[in-house]
């Protein structure tokens, strides 16, 4: 690769390249090689931080804003290794001429998911580039969480595993790309962008022993599961009829060739856990509003290792590969 492309932000394969062969190369560190949305801080104690950035095009979409996404997103991925969102940072970029009340909606927006997750902006920084020079608005959220629960790693995957994802997938980004290129939609489709801490906090309340947890942002349920078939060197063999997609996303993935799969989400995640809990985990996701399609879609054998199996109601099976290439830049 001798230059940055689209692809290198999808969050896939050519993203994975870049990581592995420019950054993780000049910064390696123990704690970068966790590989993780959040890097644990066993130094400073039961700490986790992440941070991330949004550039997301529109700005203000069906479901949330830039400004909800960067609150939603950081918290997430914080989140996902166990932790309680505690604090935020955050940095605004933003364009020469932007709406002054446009930027109040986005403050309003972030205030009220902070409220939610329960987390404090506690720092930030604005710069202002030339007319031109950007696209409105970007956002950089870092955030730092408290473990309340240990040992979330896609390592511990483990054969008579179950998969489940709390929701239908491929909302976010079947909702942007109609938004972006004016497609006029029947159903009332819209991004699945939410905070997941409060739907998570049940379960680490109780004693279910969960494997390993993953949002499925940029490359979608595709890219969670290959980076744990990989990660754990098991098969992960999901079954297509128990993958809940929304009427809406399926009519946007057959109009333009798209697998759901692969559409990015912003308020699902999937988890492995052993078989014997995994009733009681779904359970308790269906009783809250953001996990009433959660549903059980696979499980972890020793089939073919490191790979992804999709299995048809017909009983027909192919891989299910790593994303490559970018469907949709700008998602997030």
């Amino acid at each position: 690769m001798k230059h940055i492309t689209l692809a290198c932000g999808n969050g896939a394969s050519e993203n994975n390249a870049l990581i592995q062969n420019v950054f993780f190369k000049a910064f390696q560190n123990e704690i970068l090689a966790q590989n993780n949305d959040s890097a644990l801080l066993p130094p400073l104690g039961k700490m986790a931080f992440s941070t991330d950035s949004y550039t997301i095009s529109p700005l203000f979409f069906a479901g949330g804003d830039i400004g909800k996404l960067s609150v939603c997103g950081t918290c997430n991925d914080l989140a996902m290794m166990g932790a309680r969102p505690r604090f935020l940072s955050a940095s605004f970029i933003i364009e020469e001429g932007f709406e002054v009340e446009k930027l109040e909606q986005i403050a309003s927006s972030m205030r009220e998911e902070c409220a939610k997750n329960g987390v404090l902006i506690v720092t930030g920084d604005t710069k202002v580039v030339g007319k031109g020079s950007a696209d409105g608005i970007y956002i950089n959220t870092a955030g730092i969480g408290e473990i309340i629960y240990e040992g979330l790693s896609p390592q511990r995957i483990t054969q008579g595993d179950l998969i489940i994802v709390s929701n239908s997938i491929g909302k976010h980004g079947a909702s942007i790309f109609a938004q972006r290129e004016g497609i006029d939609l029947v159903s009332d489709l819209a991004s699945d962008c939410a905070s997941l801490f409060p739907l998570l906090q049940s379960l680490f309340d109780t004693n279910l022993e969960i494997h390993a947890l993953r949002d499925a942002t940029r490359g979608g349920l595709a890219a969670v599961l290959n980076e744990w078939a990989m990660a754990s060197r098991q098969c992960i063999q999901v079954q297509q009829e128990q993958i809940p997609i929304s009427d809406g996303v399926q009519g946007i993935c057959e109009f333009l060739g798209f697998e759901a799969y692969a559409l990015a989400n912003e308020g699902t995640f999937v988890m492995a856990l052993p078989s014997t809990q995994a009733s009681t985990a779904l359970d308790l996701l269906r009783s809250h509003p953001l996990g009433k399609e959660a549903q059980i879609i696979g499980e972890v054998n020793a089939q073919y290792p490191s790979k992804v199996v999709l299995q048809s109601a017909y009983g027909t099976k192919r891989f299910l590969d790593m994303p490559s290439g970018e469907l949709l830049p700008r998602i997030c």
